[in-house]
């Protein structure tokens, strides 16, 4: 993105651009209305192309979550090799995303479709935010404290199904865990007075703490015990099913990271798991996020846990004990 030309003259509407590799663009429209804009797609990474629909929406429309926006209306986006896998599996793909762009409360209004030997698909997301009232990924303030709305282990476990590593039922805890909307953590948090609100996705969640800690100035304390993990992730990774993207992630942010002598290296892995549609990572004043927390697990969202605080710049940005 340093390769890209600086426009000579700011736009002033443009509240939230590449400045801060924020979730998603925010552009000003009225006094009383601003645009969010956002746009994500991979391959396949559950067997079953119905779920693998409900995944890809989930994650796109999590950008507009994650800056306190509402999703309106979204674009498909597909590359697929419709003469080999044929026109059945893309319309399964096709009313997985529609399901759940409907249970979003947004518009399927078009897309766009090329043919290509590898599936991919996802979508491109317009919503809605008030323009003084948004979120960013940084802002978190010394004294918060951090909250997370789902478990991490998507990467490892994902990796898992493609070697049929996985039971049924780990199957269906991770499909279901990537295709559960962050809409109600989103409505829920504006009841509250948040300091910085990101999604966790392919950068993990040390990854997107990282940004979120050096970006707002402060430092960041994660207590490994109280992370939500996905059943068997630790067997998973201790038979070396950890996928590149991950360790990438630990390798970018090795020096940006204090780690306790007793968090072995497949924890380390483990929090650097890339994710696909993962949670809320969300900074929020001390006093408040136990009866967040609490709300989100009265309304179903049983993973949701506080996993640690916000302190002033230290020596790291990160420090996991």
């Amino acid at each position: 993105m340093r390769h890209l030309p600086q426009p000579e003259i700011k736009d002033p509407n443009l509240l939230v651009g590449l400045d801060t590799a924020d979730d998603a663009g925010i552009y000003k429209l009225t006094d009383d209305l601003a645009m969010i804009q956002t746009i994500d797609f991979f391959t396949p990474i559950v067997n079953d192309p119905y779920m693998f629909g409900q995944i890809a929406a989930a994650n796109a429309l999590s950008d507009v979550y994650a800056m306190g926006g509402k999703p309106k209306t979204v674009l498909n986006v597909v590359a697929f090799p419709i003469a080999t896998l044929g026109a059945d599996v893309l319309a399964e793909i096709l009313k997985g995303a529609a399901e759940k762009v409907e249970e979003a409360g947004a518009i399927t209004v078009g897309g766009h479709s090329i043919d290509d030997s590898e599936p991919k698909f996802g979508l491109s997301v317009t919503g809605l935010v008030h323009p003084e009232h948004y979120y960013k990924n940084v802002g978190a303030l010394p004294g918060d404290v951090l909250v997370i709305t789902k478990p991490i282990g998507v990467g490892i476990q994902t990796s898992a199904l493609k070697r049929d590593l996985l039971t049924e039922a780990q199957i269906e805890k991770v499909s279901h865990t990537m295709a559960q909307l962050n809409k109600k953590a989103a409505e829920a948090l504006t009841s509250f007075h948040p300091h910085a609100v990101t999604d966790i996705t392919g950068f993990g969640l040390l990854g997107h703490a990282y940004e979120m800690a050096s970006g707002s100035n402060i430092s960041i304390t994660i207590h490994a015990e109280q992370v939500p993990i996905l059943p068997g992730t630790r067997g998973l990774a201790e038979k070396n099913v950890i996928p590149g993207g991950s360790k990438s992630n630990y390798r970018w942010i090795k020096e940006a990271v204090s780690y306790d002598v007793g968090i072995d290296e497949l924890q380390r892995f483990i929090l650097c798991d890339a994710v696909t549609s993962g949670g809320l990572l969300i900074s929020l004043p001390k006093e408040e996020a136990e009866d967040y927390v609490s709300l989100l697990h009265d309304q179903g969202i049983g993973d949701a846990a506080i996993i640690g605080e916000v302190g002033p710049k230290a020596s790291h940005d990160l420090f996991v004990k």
